[in-house]
């Protein structure tokens, strides 16, 4: 909100000493944000007069078309050789002979540090500048220069006054909660107040305007749901004419608040809206058939809007409607159908109250927001609307002519807030002493009505603060006003704490563990989208693909909770692949969601909402634990490129997805689990004969393989590129959190080497698992350090070569008891897996 501060002095009697660094440093301290304190014209440099052009000459032998204007300047600004005129070349057209223009005479520095000079160009001497918008810092306007109201100043006298440079404009970033800042009546009421000055409401002024003729009769209008707007006001002009200029005081200050001037009703609905805070609309009454009232849309309704898009609209929207359809989108930009024109005499002022989430939610479906829809997000003052639109017709009257019929309207019953507040409650919250008498002036200064003569204090919120409606808003303003500097800052102590948690030290492990083999962690935004999702290529029934969805999403495209890490991590490894790092091994912790069976993506719409004002039941905590969807924490990994790199000690080793598989038996070996492997047939985006199953108490909890080629090209990953994904959760589950060390043997350890040919097919971790199980409690360890495949073993087959470490704790095992093993694991081998002895 850009606000002149000699606007806010015309509501607020601030003393002549305060300008506008001062007033932002008391508006800062009172709770608003000022984000800058900015000059008008602040570039300019020099003498900028009041001119008046005695004549032109057009110059048609040039390219386009010129002008040779003689301006009158005054005496004491005039040429030597032709007192009190200047000669000066211009290319706008929007001037004749007569107007008053703003002239920059020569020596004067314009923004950009563009210095006026006498210089020769298209046959003469261009003896100064008439200026546009733009060329005085004023504004983007620059089709044409300004040209000053008949009678408005004399010929050379200063003309910055009346074009306002040199006026201060405060620029603040109105948070959510103080919508009342976004009007110069806001922000004038709490500069009256940080100075202890009179304030003049500029909102609630009475406005005498003319009787309606006998017999007129005012456009009608209705509503068909109080609920979304409960006031709803509608005023008829006639005869109004559309030509009749914005006068000059109206569009500086327009332009000083950030906004263009459009045509006279335009402005004034616009000067309106910033002074008062209340948005409205001007129809065009020729235009309208039948009442004007605000209505749901129907399904598959369309709206061209006022920026030329047509929308299509559903139940969700809240339009305003005539007998032939939508003509607005309420609260937020009207239609294209109903607009003024140049041409429009007869206008039909809307002025109205609507639901601020109603118009908040329309304004996120349409990816449109206005300087209308901003304010009703906020809050709008509910009693504010017939008020503001009087005074808009006054004005409206007042420059363009016409007469007066009357307005209609329609309300629903207003209940004004009524909060209990304990006088002492401000003083407790902000750990200080503040006396009663201090907390009623606070709060009546904000307007609130206060009865003192009950225990606690009744308060009521006045209209325009719609944000208050709880004791804690209350303390806010009471404390805010005292100045937050006065509250003491003391550290609370903080209770002797336990460390972390069982489960958080054993989420600590696994995450060391695995960067002690060598990946690097990654945190990822928990939010995904289905294009994450096909880039993987899950099927279409995959249950990873029933999303959560938020109800207000930072990204259309990533509307939901994640599922499963995979999206993340590919997407980490994709942008550090663009950035030449070609091997990669990642990491991530985190949490996923996954819906309950019959459980809706955007939940129920009315869910259970208990008290603030004290701890809910346990029916209430329940039934509210009872629509959380099922979060649990997951660890996964992706690998790309080399695993070893190539160096003097030899080439480089690709990663494989026995890596992966190797990372989550060290997540798991980190809170003393052990997973089983085995052969998957998981579907995308695991290639098919190179996944494992990682299971635990028989239980799946994981997958970990080699990504499909399709699902490697879709992602943007190197093909072969490898993945894991383990619930953490069931990992931690029945983890055993004593530490126990390991047993060094002190006894000679024996070896046994076994290369045994079994199916291509079968899981080199089953024929593992055999031979441990064989060769009985003497068996150390079990380790594949071969496999082949070729035409020694037959087709379809293949050799694994294992390594056995034997050893007994105390003794040295004599020939027959490694025979006896050797055969034990072999046999098992058969049994299991009809291994044969190679």
């Amino acid at each position: 909100m850009r606000a002149p501060v000699s606007w806010v002095r015309e509501y607020a009697d601030l003393p002549a000493d305060v300008d506008g660094e001062s007033l932002a440093a008391a508006l800062v301290r009172a709770g608003l944000e000022v984000e800058s304190v900015e000059v008008m014209g602040g570039e300019v440099n020099g003498p900028v007069v009041v001119g008046l052009v005695r004549s032109i000459d057009e110059l048609t032998e040039f390219k386009k078309p010129i002008r040779w204007c003689q301006v009158e300047v005054g005496a004491e600004h005039g040429h030597p050789d032709t007192p009190g005129v200047r000669g000066i070349i211009c290319g706008a057209r929007n001037f004749v002979e007569g107007d008053l223009v703003a002239i920059a005479l020569p020596g004067t520095v314009l923004p950009g540090d563009f210095l006026i000079a006498s210089r020769e160009t298209y046959g003469h001497v261009s003896d100064g500048m008439i200026c546009s918008a733009r060329e005085l810092g004023l504004g983007e306007e620059h089709d044409g220069i300004i040209v000053l109201p008949p009678d408005s100043a004399a010929v050379g006298s200063d003309a910055k006054p009346l074009l306002g440079i040199g006026d201060e404009v405060l620029d603040i970033a109105v948070t959510p909660d103080r919508g009342y800042a976004l009007s110069i009546r806001g922000i004038a009421r709490e500069a009256a107040t940080a100075f202890g000055v009179t304030f003049r409401d500029p909102g609630l002024e009475l406005v005498e305007l003319p009787a309606p003729e006998p017999g007129s009769e005012p456009h009608p209008c209705g509503s068909d749901d109080l609920n979304a707007c409960d006031l709803f006001t509608l005023r008829t002009i006639v005869d109004f004419d559309p030509h009749a200029p914005t006068p000059l005081w109206m569009s500086s200050r327009l332009v000083a608040a950030g906004m263009r001037s459009v045509s006279l009703a335009v402005d004034i609905t616009n000067y309106v809206m910033l002074e008062t805070g209340q948005p409205l609309h001007a129809f065009d009454l020729g235009k309208l058939r039948g009442p004007v009232r605000p209505r749901a849309a129907a399904d598959g309704e369309v709206l061209e809007t006022l920026d030329h898009v047509e929308r299509a609209l559903n139940t969700d929207d809240l339009v305003i409607s005539d007998d032939t359809g939508a003509i607005g989108l309420a609260g937020v930009m009207g239609g294209l159908t109903s607009e003024i024109d140049s041409e429009s005499t007869a206008i039909a002022l809307e002025a109205a109250h609507f639901e601020s989430t109603k118009v908040a939610r329309v304004c996120r479906r349409h990816k449109l927001s206005s300087e209308a829809s901003r304010r009703y997000e906020r809050g709008v003052d509910r009693v504010l609307a017939p008020y503001a639109s009087a005074r808009a017709t006054a004005l409206l009257l007042q420059l363009g002519g016409g007469r007066y019929l009357g307005m209609t309207a329609v309300e629903a019953a207003h209940e004004p807030v009524v909060i209990a507040l304990p006088a002492d409650l401000p003083g407790r919250t902000g750990g200080l002493h503040v006396a009663s008498d201090s907390v009623l002036a606070h709060l009546r200064s904000v307007g609130c009505v206060v009865d003192q003569s009950t225990d606690p204090l009744t308060v009521t919120p006045p209209t325009w603060r719609p944000d208050l409606t709880d004791p804690a808003d209350l303390v806010e303003e009471v404390l805010r006003l005292i100045g937050y500097d006065a509250i003491p800052s003391e550290l609370p102590v903080a209770p002797a704490g336990f460390g972390l948690t069982d489960v958080q030290r054993d989420r600590t492990r696994v995450g060391r563990a695995l960067a002690g083999a060598g990946y690097n962690e990654v945190l990822s935004y928990p939010f995904i989208g289905q294009a994450e999702l096909d880039a993987l290529g899950l099927p279409s029934d995959d249950a990873r693909r029933e999303l959560l969805l938020l109800a207000n999403p930072l990204s259309d495209e990533q509307p939901g909770m994640r599922s499963t890490l995979l999206p993340g991590l590919v997407a980490a490894a994709r942008r550090n692949l663009g950035r030449g790092s070609n091997d990669l091994a990642l990491f991530e912790i985190g949490s996923v969601i996954a819906l309950k069976p019959g459980q809706l993506p955007r939940g129920i719409d009315n869910p259970p909402r208990p008290p603030v004002a004290g701890r809910p039941s346990q029916a209430d905590l329940d039934a509210l634990v009872a629509l959380l969807p099922e979060e649990s924490r997951h660890v996964g990994v992706v690998l790309c490129g080399n695993r070893d790199r190539q160096g003097w000690w030899g080439g480089a080793t690709s990663a494989s997805w026995a890596d992966a598989i190797e990372a989550m038996q060290s997540a798991a070996r980190a809170v003393n689990r052990i997973l089983e492997v085995r052969a998957g047939s998981a579907p995308m985006p695991w290639h098919p004969g190179r996944c494992a199953e990682l299971v635990l108490d028989g239980v799946v909890v994981g997958h970990a393989g080699e990504l499909h080629p399709r699902a490697c090209e879709s992602a943007g990953l190197p093909p072969r590129s490898s993945a894991a994904e383990v619930d953490l959760d069931a990992l931690i589950a029945g983890a055993t959190r004593v530490v126990s060390a390991p047993s060094v043997g002190t006894q000679p350890l024996a070896k046994e080497d076994l290369a045994l040919v079994v199916d291509a097919s079968v899981p080199a971790s089953e024929v593992a698992q055999a031979l441990r199980d064989g060769a009985g409690d003497l068996v150390e360890s079990v380790r594949l350090f071969d496999v082949y495949e070729g035409p020694q073993v037959g087709e379809g087959k293949r050799s694994l070569a294992f390594s056995l470490r034997l050893r007994a704790s105390d003794r040295t095992l004599s020939a027959e008891e490694l025979a006896a093993a050797r055969e034990g694991a072999v046999v098992e081998a058969a049994r299991r897996v009809g291994a044969v002895l190679r």
